[in-house]
């Protein structure tokens, strides 16, 4: 049994609406940043299906480039979201200017 593509198109497009109305609709600096992520995941997907489609390895090469991309935002993030949970406790989105020194 084989699953065809346009299933896992669907399937990206879905993850992808999922992460951006998260992104639009929480205030929670790391609920923001999860949907972001999820986002970049279902970009991942959708990179991986059509290089399985077309039998081309480019796809596959760019995801990789997107993980390391995402793994150097995850660094970055999560140092971000840490300076703003040590200043304030019940940090939201609104609160960055709390880093202003």
């Amino acid at each position: 049994m084989s699953v065809p593509g346009s299933a896992y198109l669907y399937l990206a497009a879905m993850l992808f609406m999922m992460g951006a109305v998260g992104l639009l609709v929480r205030r929670n600096v790391l609920v923001m940043f999860m949907c972001v992520e999820l986002m970049l995941n279902a970009v991942n997907l959708t990179f991986v299906t059509f290089a399985r489609m077309l039998d081309d390895i480019g796809g596959q090469v760019v995801v990789f480039f997107v993980l390391v991309v995402a793994a150097a935002e995850v660094v970055v993030g999560l140092g971000i979201i840490v300076a703003i949970f040590r200043r304030k406790a019940g940090a939201t989105a609104d609160d960055i200017s709390v880093l202003k020194g």
